[in-house]
């Protein structure tokens, strides 16, 4: 239990704005955190206040402020992630002989920080800097699986929501939910063809010290690879908990 109720709380309620696509109402916030709609609106005030959250009178809606951006903007500067992982992804590479990556959820988009391609494997679509949807990728949905359901709604909230790119993967709130819940349940992520033809992956998660998923490593291969995915995920599973050991997370 923490021992700072009120930094908790706040902590959630910027984490939930920066995981939706745009400024969303106070009674969503409080929906999506489970909080009293008294309790939602104190906190986006005193975080108003502060500069990390931003109030449009016009939408009736609140978005993250310019405080949130400097402090994103000085993670960057110091990237700890990213340093902490990249040894990991290496290494990883190197074990299986897999592209291994380092993915971050931006909204509903999986974000690519990192990746180590063996000599000789195929260039892949998931550079660094890329962006895809984070339903249709194994790190997208390795994390996904983690969020509270509340918060999965929020960035899936319909149909409409669900793009592609083979004709494959899950295309309703409902699919998604049965996907994340086998996934969860069986410790890492898997998409065959769904993000690249002749392409299977397999990601796990990395948490930070509230047990909330903040990365995932990947490993994607050519499905011709005599690899079973039971065995590459073992090693994304490694990578993953070596990750959170770093950054003095916890598993759920």
């Amino acid at each position: 239990m923490s021992l700072v109720p009120a930094a908790t709380r706040a902590v959630r309620l910027l984490r939930f704005l920066a995981a939706q696509a745009g400024p969303v109402s106070a009674a969503a916030i409080a929906r999506g955190l489970d909080l009293p709609r008294s309790s939602a609106y104190q906190l986006l005030e005193t975080l108003a206040e502060e500069g990390f959250v931003t109030h449009l009178p016009e939408e009736r809606r609140w978005g993250l402020g310019v405080a949130a951006f400097e402090i994103g903007s000085a993670y960057l500067r110091h990237d700890p992630l990213e340093r902490l992982a990249r040894p990991l992804v290496a290494r990883t590479a190197a074990q299986t002989g897999a592209t291994a990556h380092l993915g971050v959820l931006h909204g509903a988009d999986t974000l690519y920080l990192l990746k180590e391609r063996p000599p000789h494997a195929p260039a892949l679509v998931t550079g660094v800097g890329v962006r895809l949807p984070a339903h249709l990728t194994a790190s997208g949905r390795a994390m996904l699986a983690w969020l509270p359901r509340a918060q999965v709604r929020a960035l899936y909230p319909g149909p409409e929501r669900f793009t592609t790119r083979t004709g494959r993967g899950p295309a309703s709130p409902a699919e998604l939910r049965e996907v994340l819940a086998l996934e969860r349940r069986r410790g890492f992520s898997r998409e065959d063809g769904q993000v690249t033809e002749g392409y299977t992956s397999v990601a796990a998660t990395a948490f930070d010290h509230s047990g909330t998923p903040v990365a995932a490593i990947g490993l994607t291969l050519p499905c011709e690879r005599p690899v079973t995915p039971g065995a590459l995920a073992a090693r994304a599973r490694d990578a993953a908990a070596e990750l959170t050991r770093r950054l003095g997370g916890r598993a759920p």
